[in-house]
């Protein structure tokens, strides 16, 4: 039978219009698929098609990025999204589901598993960090000195919007570290670019990156909840990444008791050109599973 992909909105009570792709037979396990910075539910057109066979995928826009709707004193912390993607899960009955969770996606996955840890059945972990030493500081020592510096320090703050809305800055994040680059498309890149563009992102986008340190404060939360989740848990990591360095991939190993490592010669963006193998190993490695 050929899974139709749908694309949906369901609108909130916090005034959120979250965006979402929905594929797959909704009989069949779920999973949760949450994008990260800078990009949207479109980072998983590669493989949607390869697991909605097997699996039911909803892939929501998180607020501020992609095609989701919010209103204007909108406050953009990670406690906000995950609050936002924990109603969406609420608003189309997600009871049990698996996530799969990409940079951003951690953090806001980590929330809502500390929030309701009965409903998550297993994690997928591709290049999402948990653990300090996973924050390389190629990419993360002028976010770090912006933690220090605070959020109005007009130096970084034009240094990093710099970085922002320049092209050639997102286009490394997608190729720095492939095997493959033949395989990369630039339309995702020229798809993120556009929504960066949009009037107010500099500023949100500013925002998640100062208050990505309540994340890394939340990292002891984060491991307890690992040490009492009993679930399957995959990580499928670019190793190459400059963002999520290799060392934090391992250090998953401190915490979790049912750990299945799935490394691909890529970097942060990995399914751009490792889809069709991050996507097999989900269906051997979970599909018994869940």
């Amino acid at each position: 039978m050929t899974s139709t992909t749908t694309f949906n909105t369901a609108k909130l009570s916090d005034n959120t219009e979250i965006f979402y792709i929905e594929a797959g037979n909704k009989s069949k396990p779920t999973i949760l698929l949450l994008h990260g910075f800078p990009t949207s539910s479109n980072m998983f057109r590669h493989l949607i098609p390869i697991l909605a066979p097997h699996f039911h995928l909803v892939a929501p826009d998180i607020p501020g990025f992609g095609y989701t709707k919010f209103p204007e004193n909108y406050k953009f912390t990670f406690d906000n999204l995950a609050a936002s993607i924990g109603l969406f899960v609420k608003a189309i009955d997600l009871r049990k589901f698996a996530m799969y969770i990409f940079d951003y996606g951690g953090p806001v996955g980590f929330r809502l598993a500390l929030e309701q840890p009965d409903r998550i059945t297993a994690l997928i972990v591709q290049n999402s960090n948990a653990y300090e030493e996973g924050l390389d500081d190629a990419f993360w020592a002028p976010i770090k000195a912006f933690w220090k510096a605070g959020r109005d320090d007009p130096e970084l703050v034009a240094g990093l919007t710099e970085y922002l809305e320049t092209r050639s800055n997102i286009d490394y994040m997608y190729t720095q570290g492939m095997s493959h680059p033949e395989r990369y498309d630039p339309t995702n890149c020229s798809l993120d670019l556009a929504m960066l563009k949009q009037p107010g992102q500099t500023n949100i986008q500013l925002d998640l990156f100062f208050d990505y340190q309540a994340n890394v404060k939340l990292y002891p939360k984060v491991h307890e909840l690992f040490r009492e989740l009993d679930v399957p848990v995959l990580i499928a990591w670019g190793k190459n990444d400059y963002c999520f360095s290799y060392e934090g991939a391992e250090a998953y190993k401190r915490d979790n008791k049912k750990l299945i490592y799935h490394y691909v010669d890529s970097g942060h963006f990995a399914l751009e050109d490792h889809a069709t193998e991050i996507g097999e190993a989900i269906i051997k490695e979970l599909g018994p599973l869940l």
